[in-house]
């Protein structure tokens, strides 16, 4: 049906009468929730250029310190919500944060899951429950929801971050909330990603061991293990071929977190990729390299460093001028848990 009755159809005494009894007829609203075959989305696709975003995050560092801030972030404001949103998509917050050396960011927990990926610099880390995990360039390094964490700066450079969490999602469901806590004690051991059998999702049959907990978690994907695994994907590859490989819980296909995930992607230089359409929403990080992205026929230009968004069901094209290696934010994960994802071939 496409001729729906509208409000303007219906007498102002009865219009007075529902607005005093606080209802209101759904018709004339169905088709702006139930449009037809897609959603109508807020969120416009965007490129966050990193040359433009890191001497505003310098500046911070100089204008507010650590202990004023918590966590001194800079966020990437979708701009279909305008700025001030805390959204880069409508399930996806992200944003870029600075840690200058010898700053400690004080340990809090939440409910909204949280991943780091690693920018700029070294010497940084995060505890999280009371185990250290280096962050180097690339790396994604979970604060899953209700984790204390706090972060550390021991190098001499300025470290950077983007973070992404399901904030948005959990401040709609009226669930979003944190605590603060004192700086964590720091267990002796590697963490699980340097453990090869943890990292392969075996844990030794001595449970006791001192070096692993009866169940072994992963909470940091170092950039260097995956960039290997792309290169060695990416030999056995047609053209045109989309070279992508999903962050997930060791020895499972689950992503890492429950309601974002994390997708590695290779693109080779000069080999354009013709994406699926897909239900998810997405913001790329571009963790180096250069390229072109078409997103619902607005070009982005990308190059290191870059974030980029795209919305639900968005024509995607990608080209990279370069070898060019990216990690995509999606909200696949949560959209196949209440059984709706989908893709959808292109026409």
């Amino acid at each position: 049906m496409d001729n729906l009755g509208t409000m303007e159809e219906l007498p102002k005494d009865y219009q007075d009468e529902m607005e005093r009894t606080l209802v209101h007829p759904l018709w004339p609203l169905l088709r702006n929730t139930l449009p037809p075959h897609k959603p109508n989305s807020v969120t416009q696709s965007h490129n966050w250029a990193y040359k433009d975003v890191r001497p505003l995050l310098m500046r911070a560092g100089e204008l507010t310190p650590v202990e004023k801030a918590e966590r001194r972030v800079l966020m990437l404001s979708d701009p279909g919500r305008g700025a001030g949103a805390m959204q880069a998509t409508a399930t996806i917050y992200a944003g870029l944060q600075l840690l200058l050396p010898g700053e400690r960011a004080p340990s809090h927990r939440h409910t909204p899951s949280a991943a780091r990926i690693i920018v700029e610099g070294e010497g940084a880390y995060t505890v999280v429950d009371g185990e250290r995990l280096p962050m180097e360039m690339g790396d994604v390094v979970l604060t899953p929801g209700g984790a204390w964490h706090d972060h550390g700066h021991d190098g001499a450079e300025p470290v950077i971050w983007l973070d992404a969490l399901d904030l948005p999602l959990f401040a709609r469901l009226e669930a979003s909330y944190g605590e603060e806590g004192d700086f964590l004690a720091q267990r002796n051991r590697p963490d699980a990603s340097q453990l090869e059998f943890a990292a392969s999702g075996l844990l030794p049959t001595n449970r006791n061991a001192p070096e692993v907990e009866p169940k072994a978690k992963m909470l940091r994907y170092p950039w260097k293990r995956s960039e290997e695994a792309l290169r060695n994907l990416a030999e056995h590859a047609d053209e045109g071929e989309a070279i992508e490989l999903d962050y997930v819980k060791p020895g499972t296909s689950d992503s890492c977190l429950a309601v974002l995930g994390f997708t590695a992607t290779m693109l080779r230089k000069g080999d354009p990729v013709r994406q699926k359409v897909r239900s998810s929403s997405a913001v790329f990080h571009v963790v180096k390299g250069q390229g072109t992205s078409v997103i619902d026929g607005k070009t982005i230009e990308w190059s290191d460093k870059d974030t980029f968004s795209a919305p639900v069901f968005a024509e995607i094209d990608h080209e990279a001028a370069e070898d060019a290696f990216l990690i995509r934010i999606h909200d696949a994960p949560l959209q196949q848990k209440l059984e709706f994802y989908e893709e959808r071939p292109r026409s």
